[in-house]
């Protein structure tokens, strides 16, 4: 598997893309502050319900990105070895884009959620197990039209099914690999979960904005 300073590296490399603050940059081009409209997170959702739903389709699609060249520019220059190395590599650079995203260094900057960030960690993870959680996101929002409970389900069923199925050998790792691997993923969706704290708490109360697909 890899070695610290492997990991290092491919945490900063990966919360170095994640600081790219595309969600406030977009809005910004648009004459609009994101953080002072709407729910003022730069995620793809707010965008969407603040300036329309093609400029939060770009913004999810540019949030993705910024995730996935990390990994791949990281795999260009390594070429991992063995099928763990390159999950490994996923995993850890995956994890720091998602942390540049929810924490970013950069002064006067709120992070966002991440959803989309660990959405495009999955897509590199394994794309059948992405489309399975992207089905059962979309089934939650037409059902109940709450875009966190149904982003908080599809992250916790990523750590689920990522157990599951790797122990069952379903999934490209070693069993050396596999406690590593779902510890990250526990971790991945536990950050989801409490980054989405507050809406939680409108859930509870019954304030949380619902998402329409047509109006």
């Amino acid at each position: 598997m890899m070695d610290i300073k492997h990991i290092i590296i491919a945490l900063i490399v990966g919360y170095a893309f994640g600081n790219i603050p595309n969600g406030y940059l977009y809005a910004k081009s648009q004459g609009v502050d994101i953080f002072k409209v709407g729910s003022g997170n730069p995620g793809s959702t707010n965008i969407s319900r603040t300036l329309g739903k093609k400029a939060g389709a770009t913004v999810l699609l540019l949030d993705i990105a910024k995730t996935i060249l990390p990994i791949l520019i990281l795999h260009m220059l390594w070429k991992p070895a063995t099928t763990d190395d390159s999950t490994m590599l996923i995993l850890f650079a995956g994890i720091g884009a998602i942390l540049g995203h929810d924490f970013p260094i950069i002064p006067k900057l709120k992070g966002g959620k991440g959803i989309a960030c660990t959405g495009a960690l999955i897509i590199a993870f394994e794309w059948k197990l992405a489309v399975l959680l992207l089905l059962l996101f979309i089934l939650i929002v037409c059902i109940t039209g709450y875009v966190s409970l149904a982003s908080m389900t599809a992250v916790s069923m990523f750590f689920v099914l990522t157990a599951v199925f790797g122990r069952l050998g379903m999934l490209q790792m070693s069993m050396d690999a596999y406690p590593v691997i779902c510890l990250l993923t526990f971790l991945i969706a536990a950050l989801a979960v409490w980054q989405h704290r507050s809406n939680i708490g409108r859930l509870m109360s019954g304030t949380e904005s619902k998402f329409h697909f047509k109006k």
